[in-house]
């Protein structure tokens, strides 16, 4: 086992990290920017080493000064967390040539993965299925016009580098298409100083789901079942759910194997995500697969017992998948809100700034992932998300009315926040029954959300 790891990353992850190093008994290193002096994850943690000013590119993005301090701080590990550099080959690549592991898959697999258009093809070879698209990079907007034609209306630009949404957009005719092309590969190169787009074939009001893979350095590759991700806004996940309301016992047996097939192709190694979108008939398509710990684990470790975490830094360290991994079974229903600093009621506008009361929800069967309190002041530099709420039952109903019931307890004052559109979310009837897609929230809870507010 590692005697000191660094987390390059900050807010609730670089806490989540932290916790599972103490119960392992590894110390723990945070590296923070100005901005961060003070975030829980700098308190917590047995050290800490500034790296830089508040924006990203010049701290949690800068690959020497995390290595410097790595060095400073004579670790043994670097955990990634989300986001930022967890699905960068090249910091992996680093990393291996200054002798500190990357608590992360290898960098080829990263490469192989972590390319959209790349991990397509390597799905093709793993004989999962994939949506029809353009054969490669696309790299004219005349090339665009004609394979889009080509392919049938409606189209999905999508950047190959990244994820959270950006450099995605929908095309439905050849002027919307012009337009979407050139906005992706500008927020693209923007985000991840890469444009290069694909075209694949959009699937409207599809359902998004994921499978949470583990593997170790020994070729053994377990799933730990799916993650309903489709209540989704600007294609920004806001609540995830674990068993998925439309799966069933088939599917899951099928898609699971497929899923776990392709990480063995890649040689994967850690926590890992495959994405795929399912049309109403049970038609599932491989969309992209993110090769690190995901926002919504929380929601898997629940429902199936597990520590996705102390796991991924257990193989990290050469050891084998453990005896709980294997025999996981889904025991609990667990869905999960993202509580976001924005402000639902004005198009959630971003609202930075002190938090003046902080009361976070308890009581059996909720979990809070968070790194905000009392006084502390979300900054405006990085992602809204400042929190996420957990809750678990033995049926679906019965987490609804827990997560509820939590939201309802909530108390942050000084900021807005989202608590009152997720509240809305869990009136809702349609989504008690199950019934949504991700045109769900666009389509309908918007406008309810304001009609909740009033009452």
């Amino acid at each position: 086992m590692f005697n000191k790891v660094l987390i390059a990353n900050r807010g609730e992850i670089a806490l989540r990290v932290i916790r599972a190093c103490k119960e392992l008994g590894v110390k723990t290193l945070a590296v923070y920017s100005e901005a961060d002096v003070d975030s829980l994850h700098v308190q917590l943690a047995d050290e800490a080493i500034c790296i830089g000013p508040a924006a990203s590119a010049e701290s949690y993005l800068k690959i020497d000064r995390i290595i410097s301090a790595a060095e400073i701080g004579d670790v043994d590990a670097i955990h990634p967390g989300y986001g930022f550099l967890s699905e960068n080959a090249h910091f992996a690549d680093i990393c291996a040539s200054c002798n500190i592991k990357f608590i992360g898959p290898p960098a080829d697999a990263i490469r192989a993965m972590g390319d959209k258009n790349t991990a397509r093809a390597t799905a093709k070879r793993a004989g999962m299925p994939v949506t029809p698209g353009s054969d490669g990079i696309v790299e004219t907007e005349k090339e665009a016009r004609e394979i889009a034609r080509k392919m049938g209306y409606p189209v999905m630009i999508k950047a190959t580098a990244g994820g959270g949404g950006r450099g995605m957009r929908p095309a439905h005719n050849d002027s919307s298409l012009v337009s979407g092309y050139h906005a992706a590969r500008q927020e693209a190169e923007k985000a991840f100083g890469n444009s290069a787009v694909y075209l694949e074939k959009l699937i409207e009001n599809p359902h998004h789901i994921e499978f949470q893979i583990m593997a170790d350095m020994h070729g053994d590759v377990v799933h730990l079942g799916e993650r309903d991700c489709s209540m989704q806004r600007r294609n920004q996940k806001i609540i995830e759910e674990t068993p998925s309301p439309i799966m069933t016992e088939e599917i899951r047996e099928r898609m699971g194997a497929d899923c776990v097939n392709l990480a063995k192709e890649v040689g994967y190694v850690g926590a890992g995500t495959i994405e795929c979108l399912m049309d109403d008939h049970g038609h599932y398509y491989f969309m992209e697969m993110n090769t690190r710990i995901q926002v919504e684990h929380c929601i898997t470790e629940e429902a199936y017992g597990v520590d996705l975490v102390k796991e991924q830094i257990k193989v990290a360290a050469g050891e084998r998948l453990s005896h709980y991994m294997h025999n996981a079974k889904l025991k609990y229903h667990a869905i999960e809100c993202r509580i976001n600093a924005e402000d639902p009621f004005n198009n959630f506008q971003p609202c930075p700034g002190k938090i003046d009361l902080y009361y976070a929800p308890g009581g059996r069967g909720i979990r809070i992932d968070s790194h905000a309190y009392a006084g502390y002041t979300v900054p405006p530099h990085y992602d809204s998300m400042i929190a996420k709420v957990i809750a678990m039952g033995t049926t679906r109903q019965n987490a609804i009315a827990r997560m509820s019931r939590a939201l309802g307890e909530y108390l942050i004052t000084g900021i807005k926040t989202t608590i009152p559109f997720q509240e809305a979310i869990m009136r809702d009837p349609d989504f008690l029954r199950g019934k949504y897609n991700t045109s769900f929230v666009a389509k309908i809870i918007e406008s309810r959300v304001a009609e909740f507010a009033q009452r």
